[in-house]
C-alpha cells in the first residue's frame, strides 16, 4: 500500500476513533499531496509523497523553534503532537553515523581532499540520501569529513 492510500486509510480510522488532531493532521496532508499532484499535472509517485511530508515536516519544526522562543507552551506542544503524527509516516532516517559512512566511500569515490571539493561530493550524494536524510545534516557532516 501507498503512503497516500495508508493517509486515506487512517483518515477513515481517524474519523470513526473521533481522534481530532489525527484527523487534521492527516487531512493537511492529503490537501499537500493534492495541491502537489495539480502542480505536478497528474499521479505522485511515492519519493515524491514523501518529499510533501518531508516538507511539512521541516514547517512544523521551525514552528517549534519559533515557539520556543515566543514561550507558548500550549501551541508548542500542539505543533509537536502534531509532528510525531506526521514522523510516523516518513521512512526512517539514516543516523549521523550512516551517513557519514556513506560520505566516506564517496568522498573516496570522488577523490574529495578539502571543502573545494565540497559541491562533488554532495552531487554525487544527495541523489542517494533523498528521502532518507536531512540535507542540511548531511552537508554539515560532509563539512566535517571534508575538513579532518
Amino acid at each position: 500500500m501507498g503512503l497516500k492510500a495508508r493517509l486515506q486509510e487512517d483518515l477513515k480510522e481517524a474519523l470513526r476513533a473521533r481522534d481530532e488532531r489525527r484527523k487534521a493532521v492527516i487531512r493537511m496532508c492529503l490537501t499537500a499531496i493534492q495541491l502537489a499532484e495539480v502542480e505536478h499535472g497528474g499521479e505522485l509517485d511515492e519519493a515524491t509523497v514523501v518529499s510533501v511530508l518531508q516538507k511539512e515536516v521541516r514547517r512544523r519544526k521551525e514552528t517549534i523553534e519559533e515557539l520556543r522562543g515566543a514561550d507558548r507552551p500550549e501551541r508548542l506542544a500542539e505543533e509537536e503532537a502534531e509532528l510525531a503524527i506526521l514522523e510516523s509516516y516518513l521512512p526512517r532516517m539514516l543516523t549521523r553515523e550512516e551517513i557519514a559512512a556513506e560520505a566516506r566511500e564517496v568522498i573516496a569515490q570522488v577523490g574529495a581532499s578539502s571543502l573545494r571539493d565540497l559541491g562533488a561530493v554532495m552531487r554525487v550524494l544527495m541523489p542517494q540520501m533523498k528521502g532518507r536524510a536531512d540535507g542540511r545534516l548531511v552537508n554539515e557532516v560532509v563539512r566535517e569529513l571534508l575538513s579532518e
